[in-house]
C-alpha cells in the first residue's frame, strides 16, 4: 500500500466528507498591477477580454456591480473563453481531488483587479460549486486603484 493509499484509507474511515468536499477551493481576483498572488496554483490571464474601465459610465463601478458582470459576460470573447475554461478545468480538479490535495488555489488577473477578474472570479467559484467542490472567493484588489 502506497502512502496516498493510506492516506485515503484513513480519511474514508474517518470522515463523512466527499472528497470534493474536503478539498478547499478559493478563487482569487487580482491586478497584475500589484503582483501576482503567491499562493496559486492556477493563474489565468484574462486582460485580453474586453475592459469596462474603458468606458466612462462603467469605470467607477466596481466588478460585483450587475451593469458590470452584464457588460463583461455579455461579451462573445467572455463565453468562449468559459467554455474553453470548463473543459480545463474538467480535466484538472479530478486530478487534483485524485492526488488528494486539500487546497487549491485559483487565480485569475486583469490590469486593475477590480473589473473583469472579480466578474469571471465569481462565474469560475459558481462552475466549481456545481461539480461539488467547497468554494471562497477572495477579490484581494477590488478596493485599489
Amino acid at each position: 500500500m502506497t502512502v496516498h493509499e493510506l492516506r485515503d484509507r484513513v480519511v474514508a474511515s474517518f470522515s463523512a466528507q466527499s472528497r470534493e468536499e474536503r478539498m478547499q477551493t478559493t478563487v482569487v481576483s487580482f491586478g497584475y498591477k500589484h503582483g501576482l498572488p503567491l499562493d496559486s496554483d492556477l493563474v489565468l490571464d484574462i486582460r485580453f477580454l474586453p475592459n469596462p474601465y474603458w468606458i466612462d459610465d462603467l469605470r467607477p463601478l466596481p466588478g460585483t456591480d450587475r451593469r458590470i458582470r452584464d457588460y463583461v459576460m455579455g461579451q462573445a470573447e467572455t463565453t468562449d473563453f468559459m467554455k474553453r475554461l470548463d473543459t480545463l478545468l474538467d480535466g484538472v480538479v479530478p486530478g487534483f481531488l485524485h492526488e488528494g490535495k486539500r487546497y487549491l488555489t485559483i487565480a485569475i488577473g486583469c490590469t486593475g483587479g477590480r473589473h473583469r477578474s472579480v466578474v469571471l472570479a465569481e462565474a469560475i467559484a459558481e462552475s466549481l460549486r456545481r461539480r461539488g467542490l467547497n468554494v471562497a472567493v477572495r477579490h484581494r484588489d477590488l478596493e485599489r486603484e
